[in-house]
């Protein structure tokens, strides 16, 4: 059951991880809400322990600002239960390596010394921080290997010197309090018990005492009873509530990651769409400024050309373009006559489904004009040839003795 308070430690540890800016706690962003649910788990388990944020100081002297939790561990020594004090640090890397934690003594207390698991500063190690593994690893299972490990060797012991007022109740010297002496501490004079006892846990492991004879029995008030009860049954009541409703804000919370998640997915998704309608764009105003230079030049040919023209009067189309060389004219004429005979099929095959003309007439034709087409193809295949080779010649003559 969550702590009565549990409200106020969600409220304070969402402020404090949700922080932007220079005073935001030194974690990052895609582990804070793992660092809130350990914190939760582990008050959830143990109230005693209570999150805060404070500065450290590291060894080089550099100071920044983190959670920690302190409070009370409890361990079991001799089947009686004891509280130790200690100080759990979340370091910047945390989780993915492990806290620090400290033992928190009072004035009235001692380390142990020569301590197996905590050193004369205070500082705990146990095998579970030393075999941190993210992101198995929480405060939890910490919590619970350092009740395991105190309560097989105490770290703390409370030095208890002798009253100088001697009790005068007979009942309470004749069952004095059970003491312990540890190895380890055996100079010590006074008598040596491990620290911090729970209140009232040892009443209820020893015997009620009767009361001297005669004495007066007080019984507790019937109204005080019934108010203790009615606060407890409203602190249940509370506690349920605030369960449930932390129940329901994580489930609004997991849902808000979720869709941001999402959302994350979707922004990549309209980012590459962007930079391809970007690229698109670029390609576009590149052919734009092309066609924009050819309309100019074709423009200025246009203007240089149109004075002959009115000159000209009527033009023959056949000798409009003066071939170059003899083997651009054989190519032109030759692609001309190809042409021609293509129209000419194209017309028979028209008259023939027609019925214009008979079948062996068609037939006829169409066998010589093919031959005639052929020859015009071949000639025109052979001067594309020529004329790539006197191309290959001139670009050869071209080329400068010294160019390898």
């Amino acid at each position: 059951m969550m702590p009565p308070n549990s409200q106020y430690i969600q409220q304070f540890l969402s402020s404090v991880l949700s922080q932007r800016g220079p005073s935001s706690l030194p974690y990052s962003e895609d582990v804070k809400w793992l660092i809130r649910q350990h914190l939760l788990s582990l008050i959830e388990i143990h109230p005693s322990l209570q999150p805060k944020t404070a500065s450290f100081t590291h060894n080089d002297g550099r100071t920044v600002n983190l959670l920690q939790v302190i409070g009370t561990v409890p361990m079991v020594y001799h089947q009686v239960t004891y509280n130790i004090p200690v100080i759990i640090w979340l370091m910047e890397s945390y989780p993915r390596h492990p806290p620090l934690v400290f033992v928190n003594p009072t004035r009235d207390m001692v380390i142990k010394r020569a301590h197996p698991f905590v050193n004369p500063s205070g500082v705990v190690s146990i095998p579970y921080l030393q075999n941190w593994v993210y992101p198995s690893s929480n405060l939890v299972e910490l919590a619970r290997n350092l009740s395991h490990f105190f309560g097989r060797d105490p770290p703390l012991y409370a030095q208890v010197r002798p009253d100088s007022n001697p009790n005068p109740n007979p009942s309470q010297t004749a069952h004095p309090p059970p003491s312990t002496s540890f190895p380890g501490i055996g100079h010590v004079s006074q008598v040596i018990r491990p620290a911090i006892p729970p209140g009232g846990f040892q009443q209820q492991q020893q015997p009620a005492l009767r009361p001297p004879y005669g004495a007066a029995v007080k019984t507790e008030d019937r109204e005080e009873v019934f108010r203790r009860n009615a606060i407890d049954k409203l602190l249940g009541s509370f506690s349920e509530d605030i369960a449930r409703l932390r129940e329901a804000r994580e489930k609004d919370v997991d849902g808000l990651f979720n869709a941001q998640g999402v959302l994350k997915q979707r922004e990549e998704v309209l980012k590459l769409g962007l930079k391809e309608m970007q690229d698109e764009k670029e390609e576009l105003e590149q052919q734009l400024q092309m066609v924009l230079m050819n309309s100019d030049v074709l423009e200025g040919w246009l203007r240089e050309n149109e004075g002959k023209l009115k000159n000209l009067g009527n033009v023959d189309v056949d000798t409009a373009f003066e071939p170059c060389d003899n083997l651009s004219k054989q190519m032109l004429d030759c692609t001309a006559s190809d042409l021609a005979l293509e129209d000419v099929i194209y017309s028979l095959d028209k008259a023939i489904q027609s019925g214009a003309i008979p079948f062996d007439q068609y037939l006829r034709n169409i066998r010589l004009l093919s031959r005639e087409q052929f020859f015009h193809r071949a000639t025109a295949s052979k001067v594309r040839a020529a004329q790539m080779q006197a191309q290959v010649a001139n670009m050869a003559a071209r080329t400068s003795p010294y160019a390898l």
